[in-house]
């Protein structure tokens, strides 16, 4: 199963990556722009599935979503987004996209959703964790403070520490301290696996 990921925030693209390489039939390619997508399309493609970040360079709204669509051949094309309201899903879907991904998707939920997609099947995100799931998460966060969760929930969503900075009114050195606390505390590296281990936990 080949799949193309598509989005301008490195940390979005490795951490998709890192998820959907654990299955042993994906082959996972990536780009960071709707123009580097076509590219790659027009000389590797088509692709079974093709993820295009809504807000990266050349996509103008869901006219990129069309060109995606030609230029794959018509196979399956789905947005993701971090961003994106009901209504832009909802639109995305008409316009011929397989689905609708949020960036705060758990790992298991992404990989179904992906499987799904590629098999021809419309998704979109409907209820994505149960009542027990939901306990497991408190469990897996009651070691963070409200802060460090903000910061985490804003990786997950590929932001970069300047734009945590911005978005909840701190100084970017006070993010990166936050960030060294969140993988001490997460017994993990770098942000990238911090990231993936909240999105394991179905945290964000």
């Amino acid at each position: 199963m080949r799949i193309l990921i598509a989005d301008d925030h490195e940390l979005v693209r490795e951490t998709l990556r890192a998820f959907l390489e654990r299955e042993e039939d994906m082959d996972i390619s990536t780009c960071e722009d709707l123009d580097s997508a076509c590219k790659m399309i027009e000389s590797d493609g088509p692709f079974d599935l093709v993820l295009l970040d809504y807000s990266m360079p050349g996509m103008k709204g869901l006219l990129g979503l069309e060109t995606a669509l030609a230029a794959n051949r018509n196979q399956p094309v789905a947005i993701i987004s971090g961003t994106a309201p009901r209504a832009i899903a909802q639109e995305a879907l008409n316009k011929g996209a397989i689905g609708f991904l949020p960036k705060t998707m758990g790992t298991k939920s992404l990989t179904n959703a992906v499987r799904f997609m590629a098999a021809g099947e419309v998704y979109a995100p409907i209820k994505f964790m149960t009542e027990i799931q939901e306990e497991e998460q408190i469990e897996w966060a009651k070691g963070l403070s409200p802060r460090e969760l903000q910061v985490l929930k804003n990786l997950c969503l590929g932001m970069a520490n300047k734009e945590i900075a911005r978005e909840i009114g701190l100084q970017e050195v006070t993010i990166k301290l936050h960030i060294k606390n969140l993988c001490r505390k997460l017994s993990v590296k770098n942000r990238t696996q911090a990231v993936i281990a909240a999105k394991d936990a179905g945290l964000f």
